[in-house]
């Protein structure tokens, strides 16, 4: 579970920079991402989940433990039955790390851009 520490959430006893690890990670497996990208859209079992792929129920479900052990998903319950939830807060902080790489990119550019 993730809670707020100072401006970064940061997972119970991670650092943030463990936690972007685990969520970059959890999201190079291109299955995670076909199964992220359907819980954006809403919640999921893993029924419906495993529907679109050529795979196993237990198959979805060991995918589905990588993107809860990153925190980017979460259940409740009964492993195959209760709904699958997409967690935003993580995709928030990995967005903001993106960003602040990004405008740094960009400053670093325009410099040499005004430099030429």
């Amino acid at each position: 579970m993730l809670h707020k520490s100072g401006n970064h959430v940061v997972g119970k006893g991670g650092s943030l920079s463990a936690e972007l690890s685990k969520a970059f990670a959890a999201l190079a497996d291109p299955t995670r991402r076909a199964l992220v990208a359907r819980l954006a859209v809403g919640d999921a079992t893993v029924m419906e989940l495993a529907a679109p792929h050529s795979m196993s129920k237990q198959a979805i479900s060991r995918h589905l433990r990588v993107l809860e052990g990153a925190g980017l998903v979460s259940r409740r319950g009964d492993e195959y039955r209760k709904p699958v939830h997409l967690e935003a807060q993580v995709f928030d902080l990995m967005a903001r790390w993106i960003e602040r790489y990004r405008r740094q990119a960009d400053a670093t550019r325009d410099g040499e851009d005004r430099a030429s």
